[in-house]
């Protein structure tokens, strides 16, 4: 298949694709807090921001060490196994589903209340197919809207924290102290700050993003997104909640839990600025939309490259999108839609529990990148001692969900588990069609000429399956470590024909290699293994050559970890996956 090349995003582009997503948590994730914080609510964003801040190193060192597009899917990928890699991938879909779908629908609540007369079911599968059709075009123009629209909601939420600032200087802070001096509910301080946080860590979504299409970046820009989403939220949602507390009264937060930003805005600017803020709402939650639609297609390509769905989703259009995954996405959103009836407390806890989830497999999988794969270079590293500590505090925000709405918890589950199994029969296809073949010839014996054509099919079906070849390249590594890649190769491929391949050196003697291949032969019948000696040098290359002349991807040829000396990227050699 040919790929079709397109210009990379810059840093811009990039930010605010992602950026939508994240920065739109200002529009509700305040007053989500202050419910459960009452005046503390500032601090715990704060704490959000700590937790952010040391996700940054995490995401940056994964992705720095491994460039590909995937996200969590990509890393564990890399240092797991494709099982566990697909759980991962299979919450992350999830979670964009459940924010494309929670993100139109709010935004058409918002609009709903500039032009009463429209009917939000109807808007939100319109502002879907809008954003189908804008990630159909191609990542180019959907980056455009993007940042058209991260602008116009940064200058808002500018505008209104310094219209609430002289608000505050010219009226004084007996709101404030009003507000402080309440008791905290049941539970203490300590309590309504860690449920407070719960609640706040809603707020990040989006900041995985970036790592699902690393790919469509310029080089050097992945870490800027990071860093300039981390300031977003640094900055915006701790001082907009503690300005809300200097402003209105605790008691009437819960009035306008729905519009708080806008009720801010009235109150502090005018009808103007709630207009102003309403308009923005409208727009910055539909670019989250964007957002999903990005992410997704850059995740559901990588998985299919790597077999785990059919290759049916890899068909590209002119402008290099895979237009089927993105409409397979949309259905996928509009069925939620219309099986939740617009319900949107029932998506939250997908789309909470999802994002939480995925947070901590992709720390899971940094620590795992730094046991398994020590050696591969990487340009930031991020403290062990502090990955634990930012999964830990994953963790508790996830307990603190299921304690906030437990009811939430078991709709997530409701949602994973079909999920789940799809995606197990998908790694377990080639099994199943082989159980299938023998249930036909059990139970069918009568319908014989029925039974041999099915068969035929299906084993036709399995054999190209099976048939794709694998190829290791070694650089003539001990028996101890080729009897690692076999084990990988029997608990992780359905093909089991292995090309061994030692691009070797002039004078270079493989015969130790050699004695050690035919035990291993012994030791492995089920694994067809061929053994090939070629005169070169490794690298991108001899890679690109070897893939075309045997006619396989080069994401089905595996390498061991590189060393620090190693002359390439892991990126440059086009997809060549680590499996040591």
């Amino acid at each position: 298949m040919k790929k079709v090349l397109h210009k990379k995003l810059n840093e811009l582009q990039a930010t605010a694709i992602c950026g939508n997503d994240i920065s739109s948590s200002c529009l509700y994730v305040s007053a989500l807090t202050i419910m459960y914080a009452g005046q503390y609510a500032w601090i715990s964003l704060l704490l959000v921001a700590v937790v952010l801040f040391l996700f940054r190193k995490i995401y940056g060192e994964v992705v720095g060490a491994i460039p590909l597009n995937g996200g969590a899917y990509n890393v564990l990928l890399n240092t797991a196994s494709k099982r566990l890699a697909s759980i991962a991938a299979t919450l992350t879909v999830l979670s964009y589903m459940a924010t494309a779908v929670i993100s139109a629908s709010e935004g058409m609540h918002y609009l709903h209340g500039i032009i009463p007369g429209i009917n939000i079911m109807i808007a939100t599968i319109i502002v879907l197919l809008a954003f189908t059709g804008l990630a159909i075009l191609g990542i180019g123009e959907s980056a455009i809207v993007a940042v058209v629209i991260f602008i116009i909601h940064l200058s808002t939420l500018t505008i209104l924290v310094l219209a609430s600032s002289w608000f505050i200087f010219n009226t004084g802070l007996d709101t404030f102290n009003i507000n402080w001096s309440l008791p905290v509910s049941t539970g203490g301080i300590v309590n309504a700050l860690f449920l407070g946080f719960s609640a706040a860590m809603l707020g990040i979504s989006g900041f995985e993003s970036s790592a699902n299409f690393v790919e469509e970046q310029q080089q050097g820009v992945f870490p800027k997104t990071l860093r300039n989403m981390w300031a977003i939220v640094s900055f915006f949602n701790p001082v907009i909640a503690l300005l809300l507390i200097c402003i209105i009264p605790l008691a009437q937060v819960g009035e306008h839990q729905e519009s708080l930003l806008a009720y801010l805005g009235h109150t502090t600017g005018g009808s103007w600025l709630a207009y102003l803020i309403s308009v923005d709402a409208v727009l910055v939650l539909c670019g989250a939309v964007l957002t999903s639609f990005v992410g997704v297609s850059g995740l559901l390509n990588r998985m299919t490259l790597d077999r785990i769905l059919p290759n049916y989703f890899l068909k590209q259009n002119k402008r290099g999108s895979n237009y089927r995954i993105i409409i397979s996405f949309l259905i996928l959103c509009v069925s939620v839609l219309f099986v939740t009836a617009g319900d949107l407390l029932a998506l939250a806890g997908v789309y909470t529990f999802s994002f939480l989830a995925v947070m901590a497999l992709f720390g899971i999988g940094n620590l795992l990148l730094k046991f398994k794969r020590k050696k591969l270079p990487r340009p930031e590293k991020a403290r062990g001692i502090a990955v634990v500590f930012a999964v830990s505090l994953i963790v508790a925000a996830f307990i603190g969900n299921i304690q906030l709405n437990v009811s939430s918890f078991y709709t997530f589950i409701k949602y994973l588990i079909p999920s789940l199994l799809f995606i197990s029969i998908m790694l377990n296809r080639s099994f199943l069609i082989k159980v299938l073949i023998d249930a036909l010839e059990y139970f069918y014996k009568p319908l014989r000429r029925m039974v041999i054509f099915s068969n035929r099919y299906l084993m036709k079906m399995n054999l190209k399956i099976s048939s794709q070849e694998l190829v290791f390249f070694t650089k003539g590594d001990d028996v101890a470590i080729i009897n690692k890649v076999m084990q990988y190769v029997q608990n992780n491929e359905t093909t089991k024909k292995l090309k061994i391949v030692n691009i070797k050196s002039e004078g270079e003697n493989n015969d130790l290699l050699i004695t050690d291949l035919r035990v291993l032969d012994r030791a492995y019948p089920e694994i067809d293994i061929e053994f090939i000696e070629l005169d070169g040098i490794f690298g991108p290359t001899i890679i690109d050559e070897l893939s075309k002349k045997w006619g396989i991807p080069k994401n089905f040829m595996f390498i061991g970890s590189p060393g620090d000396r190693f002359s390439y990227r892991v990126a440059e050699l086009g997809g060549v996956r680590l499996i040591m």
